[in-house]
Formats: structure tokens, C-alpha cells, sequence
């Protein structure tokens, strides 16, 4: 039996793991951001509600390890940005850690229970606040060791016209540093930063999506706008990956609708042609990373 973590700002969720077909959520305690002892212990009394020992920990978390030093990048918790978790981890437990990006997490997830399974290379993104990504070949994770692998939301490469007639767009500045990534107009913020400059209207994501579904000529305009930039990225990440499934989480996959156009434009625009959907809506809706996270912690104790 593994216990396996969604560790996330807010909160950290727990689950037992004793097969990928049985995994049990445990409910959630409030995160310590600033206190690391106050969040180890929040971790073992996960541990000791289980009612029995586990041979290992996982975790998904909205970070990222550095695979050469193992630290990890953890803005929004700072008691345990910085450090090297698995081992600090593991010294405090006394059992073995693993730890992935919840992105990742996100993908492994899929691949083995969702909408990938079948397929050799599954690339999943995330379309929620910011754009996301993991990449998961063969059945492994690519980011086992840490790493940026299938972070397609990030890099200087957004256009600087899209549409149907072309619309100039800035290359907003991004969080990570640079500017015209695909984070700045992909996720729900983005989309609405998109409408602000195309329309001078802030409005919220919901209201640009429903304003789009009603008929709304400014909102067709944004969507139109919105789908030619995120494709192009996306249709080159699939062709770099050769990835042949692309399962599609956070808010905006809520968006069937969203979702066929930017299938329609990726497929239009990529080497290989498949005759069915390449870009679909996620099938683990609930608790993916720490589905992820167990699975990704049962394959490493069969190793």
C-alpha cells in the first residue's frame, strides 16, 4: 500500500493505493504554506489515519524539481520551495518519497485511466488559470527525474497576428520571465486578457465563452483569435512529441464546444492526419493528480 498526496496551495488531499484499480481518496486537510514542520506533520497524520504502514509516499504538486539538484520550485508554498522535498521528506518519514509536477501527474493519469489509454505517447495539457503540460511514452512519465518535459505553455512563441482578418497581438509579459508564451492568452486569464485587447471589455471567461455560444460577434471575434494562437503551439508539440492523443483538464476543457474548434485547428495543422478527435476532453475528472501520483508510486514499487 502507497499513500499518495495533491498538494496545493489551499489544500493537500491524501489517498491509499493499493492497485491502479483501487485508490481511495481520504478527504483534505489546509496546506502550512509557511511552516515546514507544521506540513510535515499534516502528512504523517495522513499517514496514521491510514490506520496501516505504507511501503512508499507520492506526491503531485504544483511545482517543479530541478532534475540536477532535485530542489524544487514551489512559489505558492514557500516552506518547502527551495528544497530538496524528497529527501527532507524522507529523513522526516522514514519512508521512500517520490514526488512530480501535478501536470504530470495529470498526464500519467490519463494515460493509464483516462481518455490515453491504448496510446504509446500521450501529451496532456492543462487549459485552466495558465496552460500546462505533461508527457507520458510508453507507459513512463518523461519528467521521472524532474523537468520541464511537455511544458508546452511556455517560451517566446505565441503569434503576433492571429485571425481571420489578423489582429495584432502584444507579446504579454509571462510569469516565468519571458514574454509571449502561450500561458499569457491560453488559460482563462489569457482569454480574457485576449478580449481586453481586441475589445477594450472585461469581461470573465464564462461570460466571453457564453457571449460566444449565444452568437456574440466581439466574443466569435476573441474565440477566433484565441483558437489560432493556442493551436499552432500545440499542433508543433504534438509533431515534436508524436504524440497521437492529446486529453485536454482544467476549466476550459469544460467547453466541449471549445474543445472540437481547437481540435479542428490543431489537426489542420499538423504533419500526421488522424480521422477522429486528437484533442479531447480529459476522462479522470476527478482527483487526477493524485491518481497520477499513485500510479506513478505503484509503478516505481514494482520496479
Amino acid at each position: 500500500m502507497i499513500i499518495s498526496f495533491d498538494i496545493g496551495g489551499s489544500a493537500i488531499k491524501g489517498g491509499i493505493a493499493r492497485s491502479e484499480a483501487d485508490i481511495t481518496p481520504m478527504g483534505r486537510k489546509p496546506t502550512p504554506k509557511d511552516d515546514f514542520a507544521a506540513f510535515v506533520e499534516t502528512i504523517r497524520s495522513f499517514i496514521t489515519e491510514s490506520g496501516e504502514k505504507p511501503t512508499r509516499v507520492a506526491l503531485s504538486i504544483a511545482g517543479v524539481v530541478d532534475p540536477d539538484t532535485q530542489r524544487l520550485t514551489c512559489a505558492n508554498i514557500p516552506c518547502i520551495h527551495g528544497r530538496d522535498l524528497a529527501a527532507d521528506l524522507q529523513a522526516e518519514l522514514g519512508l521512500p518519497v517520490l514526488i512530480a509536477n501535478d501536470a504530470d501527474c495529470f498526464a500519467m493519469a490519463e494515460a493509464e485511466l483516462g481518455a490515453g489509454r491504448g496510446h504509446r505517447i500521450v501529451l496532456g495539457a492543462i487549459l485552466g488559470t495558465g496552460v500546462g503540460g505533461g508527457l507520458v511514452s510508453d507507459g513512463r512519465l518523461i519528467n521521472a527525474s524532474g523537468g520541464f518535459a511537455g511544458e508546452w505553455g511556455h517560451g517566446p512563441i505565441i503569434a503576433s497576428e492571429a485571425g481571420n482578418p489578423p489582429a495584432k497581438i502584444p507579446a504579454y509579459p509571462c510569469g516565468c520571465g519571458q514574454k509571449g508564451c502561450v500561458d499569457t492568452v491560453g488559460g482563462a486569464r489569457g482569454l480574457e486578457r485576449l478580449h481586453k485587447t481586441l475589445h477594450d471589455l472585461d469581461f470573465s471567461s464564462e461570460e466571453i465563452i457564453a457571449q460566444w455560444q449565444q452568437g456574440d460577434e466581439k466574443a466569435t471575434r476573441t474565440i477566433d483569435v484565441y483558437i489560432d494562437l493556442v493551436a499552432s503551439p500545440l499542433a508543433l508539440t504534438v509533431n515534436i512529441t508524436g504524440a497521437t492523443i492529446v486529453p485536454v483538464g482544467g476549466g476550459l476543457s469544460n467547453v466541449e464546444q471549445l474543445l472540437a474548434e481547437l481540435d479542428k485547428a490543431v489537426r489542420q495543422r499538423i504533419l500526421r492526419k488522424f480521422d477522429r478527435p486528437l484533442v479531447v476532453r480529459s476522462e479522470c475528472r476527478v482527483e487526477p493528480g493524485l491518481i497520477g501520483a499513485a500510479i506513478l508510486g505503484l509503478k516505481a514499487e514494482a520496479v
